[in-house]
């Protein structure tokens, strides 16, 4: 599910409760709940920080009662009858601070102090000012209560006094999270980075610093333990090692849309499979027909491969003109596409097969099935057990990042956790730490209670979904610009592009016309033959223009072009080629996207009943 951290609703002083001046330079916004026990403690830190800042900051507070209860929606529309603004705020106070836990007789007696009753006030306007509150929250992504929006963006760090005056006076520190997560939240992030360190290379390269820093790249680093130990040059450490974290996140998306995902069964997989299929048969086929026998007939997996960050982050970025189901569609077809393309690295772009590092790769392998079927949960085991397991296979001849999608493979999931029997238990736990507030202010909650803490978050969170959330964010802000950076350069000049033309339109054809037009055509077979059904969220002209954005190779074109020309002129044209079918790819996509429809009124063959 997807949450905005952003304020869906400005602040308006004439709906508004507001606390402040119009012109104060931070505006904190508080969704809570009377009813909510968190919302009556964080009341008290408020209260301070409003002391702390004065004519800096403007408090807005907006109804959000809690989900179900009855006196929770009785105590915001009571607030909401208020005759005026001191009155509403004087029921605030109240209201917040009469007892631990809200009854009857507290909005009994806020209504008698203050002369104040739903039936003597608006209800009808009390109930929609409440509802429009609602609506606000569920926009903005509020979950829980209560929640802290500063200056119009979700805080989600601590509720006391010293965290939130750090958040509002928008520390270094504060700044520069906020910056980040701002960047790495916008849906095409991951894949401009990548652009931009792929136009930085390319600029280095045709420069005078391009000779310096292409040999960078091969200077040799070694990783050495005693006498034993493994020497690569630098691009070979990024393209086979680094990378294999790529891998490992790819391995882990790949099982979790094959287990709870979007091709957990079959029905919801088979267009996609379709598509993806298309998608690396038919560039593969057009790669093979456009160029001639000899040494180049090995690049024929280039074609194949999609870059799901450009793919996904272009469809993301024209919003609600691409329905999300198209999205949907489109993520887990290039997940099978990778499938594809890492069975393509194993099988056909891989050294000369050892058979002793073979074996002890399989042994290891054994090992971790063993741990997956001991329902080992933590994750250190299986890690130390990857390493070993990339070793073995880099010795063996295959590529070692096979390691990263066959350590992913065993990493577990589990059944979900008892929600409620869990949160009882860290309730119980905070609670009772509560009782002895002086001690833990001295020394810090006890190590059982951290502990204990630590177990139920570990329970909620499955291992693979854990190393999943730590890692991705890595890999796409860390290990793809790191191997753009590496493997982008080129030195644009006829002498590279002289002699390499049916090398280069054998790339671009793959990419550009074997993409949209596998993918159409398969899909359009599938329903045909009533293996897959197409939703009526999308049209046939959208599934097109997905087919053609799947045609933006990149990172993983670029990787199996390194294995397939092992001749510098050969794989500097590829990347050329590479380059420019992605663009083009790209604006094709979004120019067939960009004035479709959305309903699925095309005369194409649907499934039969």
């Amino acid at each position: 599910m997807l949450t905005r951290d952003r304020l869906d609703r400005p602040v308006d002083t004439g709906h508004d409760h507001v606390l402040g001046p119009p012109d104060a330079e931070i505006t904190l916004v508080e969704y809570g709940s009377y009813a909510c026990p968190h919302c009556r403690a964080a009341n008290e830190r408020i209260a301070a920080v409003r002391d702390r800042f004065g004519d800096r900051l403007r408090y807005v507070f907006r109804q959000r009662p809690l989900t179900g209860s009855d006196i929770a929606r009785r105590a915001a529309e009571l607030a909401e009858c208020a005759g005026n603004d001191d009155q509403f705020w004087a029921a605030h106070v109240a209201l917040m601070s009469r007892s631990t836990q809200l009854t009857e007789a507290d909005l009994e007696f806020v209504a008698r102090e203050l002369g104040m009753a739903t039936a003597d006030g608006n209800p009808a306007r009390a109930a929609a000012r409440v509802d429009a509150d609602i609506e606000s929250a569920r926009a903005s992504g509020v979950a829980f209560t209560p929640t802290f929006f500063v200056n119009g963006r979700r805080y989600d760090g601590p509720w006391d006094e010293s965290s939130l005056s750090d958040a509002l006076l928008g520390s270094l520190g504060h700044r520069i999270l906020s910056t980040a997560l701002d960047f790495a939240g916008w849906a095409p992030s991951a894949g401009v980075l990548l652009l931009l360190m792929s136009i930085l290379a390319v600029a280095i390269g045709n420069s005078p610093a391009g000779a310096g820093f292409a040999e960078f790249w091969q200077q040799p680093w070694a990783l050495e333990l005693g006498s034993v130990g493994l020497r690569m040059p630098a691009l070979d450490w990024v393209n086979h090692g680094l990378l294999s974290v790529f891998f490992l996140i790819v391995g882990l998306e790949i099982k979790r849309e094959f287990t709870v995902g979007h091709l957990a069964n079959a029905q919801s997989a088979a267009m996609p499979i379709a598509a993806a299929l298309g998608g690396m048969v038919v560039p593969a086929a057009l790669y093979a027909f456009v160029i001639p026998d000899g040494p180049w007939a090995h690049g024929w997996g280039v074609p194949m491969a999609t870059d799901t960050a450009f793919a996904v982050a272009l469809i993301a970025m024209m919003g609600p003109r691409v329905p999300v189901g198209l999205r949907i569609f489109l993520t887990a077809a290039t997940i099978v596409d990778d499938i594809g393309a890492i069975t393509v690295i194993a099988l056909f772009y891989s050294a000369e097969i050892h058979p002793g590092y073979l074996t002890a790769s399989a042994a290891i392998v054994a090992a971790l099935a063993l741990l997956n079927r001991a329902h080992v949960y933590r994750v250190a085991p299986y890690l130390l057990l990857g390493v070993a397991l990339w070793v073995c296979v880099h010795g063996a001849g295959l590529h070692a990042t096979l390691a990263g999608v066959i350590l992913a493979l065993f990493i577990p999931t589990r059944p979900p956790p008892n929600l409620n029997a869990l949160m009882t238990q860290a309730n119980a736990i905070v609670a009772a730490e509560a009782l002895h507030q002086d001690e833990v202010l001295r020394h810090g909650p006890s190590i059982p209670v951290l502990r204990a803490l630590d177990s139920i978050h570990d329970r909620i969170e499955s291992p693979a979904d854990r190393l999943l959330r730590r890692l991705a964010p890595r890999s796409s802000y860390f290990v793809l610009p790191v191997f753009a950076l590496a493997n982008s350069a080129v030195v644009l000049s006829l002498d590279v592009v002289s002699g390499h033309g049916p090398l280069m339109a054998a790339i671009a054809c793959g990419l550009v016309i074997g993409k949209p037009l596998g993918m159409t055509l398969f899909c359009a077979l599938a329903v045909a033959s009533g293996l897959a059904h197409k939703p009526v969220e999308y049209t046939w002209r959208q599934v097109l223009g997905a087919g053609a954005l799947s045609g933006i190779g990149f990172t993983m074109s670029l990787f199996i072009a390194a294995q397939a020309f092992t001749i510098e002129a050969d794989f500097a044209a590829a990347k050329i080629a590479v380059f420019g079918a992605s663009v083009i790819a790209a604006l094709a996509g979004v120019a067939i996207l960009w004035g479709a429809g959305s309903t699925a009124s095309e005369a194409v063959p649907e499934a039969r009943t």
